[in-house]
């Protein structure tokens, strides 16, 4: 159980387990954690993933997301490019990039649900895992 923890918090990696990477017995249940993770390959320490092969650069996250909001009130906040460096997101060569993303509601002490870049994005592009 302490182990599963650990693959989900991500401090483990399911190959740091000997039984499971030597023993043939277990070569189905690899398989299924293969899948089962692949989705958490390449997120931030929030869980944060922006698939560029689906981002439009259309920037609604950007203008959506309340920390740039917040950050930025003569910027992003009046759907205009972000005019500091405080900012979630911005549109870099015309595909959606992450900073700061510590800053984002999703994660530290008072963490919540926000869904706000997730909901206006017309092509899927953002999720956490």
């Amino acid at each position: 159980m302490a182990f599963a923890v650990a693959l989900l918090s991500r401090t483990k990696q399911y190959t740091e387990c000997p039984p499971l990477m030597e023993e043939d017995k277990y070569i189905d249940s690899r398989q299924k954690l293969e899948i089962i993770l692949k989705p958490m390959e390449g997120a931030e320490e929030t869980g944060l993933i922006i698939h560029d092969e689906l981002c439009s650069g259309c920037g609604n996250c950007v203008v959506a997301c309340p920390v740039n909001v917040a950050n930025d009130p003569h910027g992003s906040g009046r759907g205009f490019g972000p005019t500091n460096e405080k900012v979630i997101f911005r549109v870099e060569n015309g595909k959606v990039k992450a900073a700061n993303v510590k800053e984002c509601r999703r994660f530290g002490k008072d963490k919540i649900l926000c869904r706000a870049c997730i909901d206006p994005c017309p092509t899927e592009a953002i999720e956490f895992v």
